[in-house]
């Protein structure tokens, strides 16, 4: 039941990110580091990514790949993370410390409940 709940949850937070980052790229363009090669080719492919990944924790067979696939996916982005923490917090007009703490701290814990989601 619990692990259900979770895959439900994952499925529903990346569907919906993988959509708003095909669907309204440009939030996501300005955090991107700039040593990212085709910034919107690569925004749209980890869109189609974050899709795929929560289409897969609700197919058995492909639930497995699926949550080591978005482990990886949470541990790559950690990048752009940082880099969006730099650019607010070096011009003091984006978001504050509220936002990007707790944000680093909760990045481990993606990258483990994506990686235990998948187990049966």
């Amino acid at each position: 039941m619990t692990k259900s709940i979770l895959r439900w949850s994952l499925t529903v937070f990346y569907f919906a990110a993988g959509v708003l980052h095909i669907v309204l790229p440009v939030p996501f363009l300005r955090i991107m580091p700039d040593w990212v090669p085709f910034p919107s080719f690569v925004l749209f492919a980890t869109g189609l990514c974050e899709i795929a990944g929560a289409i897969g924790l609700q197919l058995p067979y492909w639930r497995r790949a699926a949550s080591i696939g978005l482990a990886l996916y949470a541990v790559c982005v950690f990048p752009a993370n940082i880099h969006h923490a730099y650019l607010d917090l070096s011009t003091g007009t984006g978001l504050g410390l509220w936002y990007h703490v707790p944000r680093f701290f909760l990045q481990p814990v993606l990258v483990w409940l994506a990686w235990i989601a998948g187990r049966d």
